[in-house]
């Protein structure tokens, strides 16, 4: 893999990573990215933090195919946040971060803990073209984007500050995209979320994922020699899908290159079958979670897909026992949602 650094002109970094060196001349450039001040508060009853970022709410939002932030910027055209003729995938801190390097001091005379919403927040944009998926990615490009997302946890996750990094997708309009171009987001936190830190409780007391391995078949959704892809048991979306490698690594860093591959490959069959599921694409939240800094012996690396749709024609809403007491309530079973998709 090869990997070009490139400071933009409003003094953020740019990655570009490649199968080939990426050697084109820079382009011109976007306006500079408004300087962000965000902060976070303590939220005494949930006990966990929240983090507010105000400026986010003049992001670009389904902007027009020729005002793609995200597509490469050709000579005379609109300047975009990538100014370059083409690239394979593209890295850069996202123009509107909720956390970042040098949030500035938090607010004072507020009746609860505050702090500085301290870590970063990064675009991960998958290829040149505006549309397409990681089901159409080809498989070449699926494992360099294993590899990228391998070498930003290495990166972020050295910082001082960063004690978890969790790379992510946002797809469709009903999970809330604003922008279609096939990419990805990584957000470099100063704390353990809350759901991280049950899971590492939970890989601390015994191997929760490699003891699925052997009572996964009637769940199986792919697999191959070294990763597996099933509807949890315990899933709490209708096509909740789990993928993790069977053999125990932290976090992709540890990968070899038969698993980058695989890796790659299983992802890009998942997002294949969502899609056939209905004859439509399938919006979900893909999360990637790794260990956080300190918990690397025994935290288990998996992506966790949730997908918004639970019939061709209707989502799964969140309602009051999901959002207000955190108790999900399924009308769909894991043995059935799993066949549908090893199927499709």
């Amino acid at each position: 893999m090869h990997k070009r650094m490139f400071k933009k002109a409003d003094g953020r970094v740019m990655f570009l990573y490649g199968n080939e060196p990426h050697t084109l001349p820079p382009l011109e450039e976007m306006e500079p990215a408004p300087t962000p001040h965000p902060h976070m508060r303590w939220h005494p009853l949930r006990r966990e933090w929240v983090v507010y970022a105000a400026h986010r709410q003049n992001r670009t939002f389904l902007p027009p195919p020729e005002y793609d932030p995200l597509s490469p910027t050709k000579p005379g055209g609109f300047p975009t946040e990538i100014p370059f003729e083409t690239f394979e995938i593209a890295v850069f801190p996202n123009r509107f971060p909720s956390l970042t390097p040098h949030p500035g001091p938090a607010p004072e005379n507020i009746p609860v803990p505050v702090a500085p919403a301290k870590g970063d927040c990064e675009v991960v944009v998958y290829t040149p073209e505006q549309t397409g998926s990681l089901a159409t990615l080809s498989q070449e490009r699926r494992e360099l984007l294993v590899r990228v997302w391998a070498d930003r946890y290495r990166e972020l996750l050295s910082r001082d500050e960063v004690r978890f990094v969790m790379p992510f997708e946002n797809r469709g309009e009903a999970i809330g995209v604003t922008l279609h171009h096939p990419h990805g987001q990584i957000y470099a936190y100063p704390f353990v979320p809350p759901v991280i830190e049950k899971e590492v409780q939970s890989f601390r007391e015994g191997p929760v994922l490699v003891s699925l391995l052997n009572d996964a078949a009637p769940y199986v959704v792919c697999q191959d020699e070294y990763t597996l892809a099933i509807v949890p048991p315990f899933a709490r979306y209708p096509y909740e899908v789990l993928v993790y490698p069977k053999r125990f690594h932290p976090g992709p860093w540890t990968f070899n290159d038969a698993e980058f591959a695989s890796f790659g490959k299983v992802l890009g069959e998942v997002v294949a079958k969502y899609d056939r599921l209905f004859a439509r694409p399938m919006p979900y939240i893909m999360a990637l979670h790794a260990a956080p800094k300190g918990e690397e012996a025994h935290f288990h690396f998996h992506v966790e897909f949730y997908p918004a749709l639970r019939t061709a024609d209707k989502l799964k809403y969140l309602a009051g026992t999901e959002i207000a007491a955190g108790t999900f309530a399924m009308d769909a079973l894991p043995e059935e949602t799993a066949q549908a998709l090893r199927e499709a």
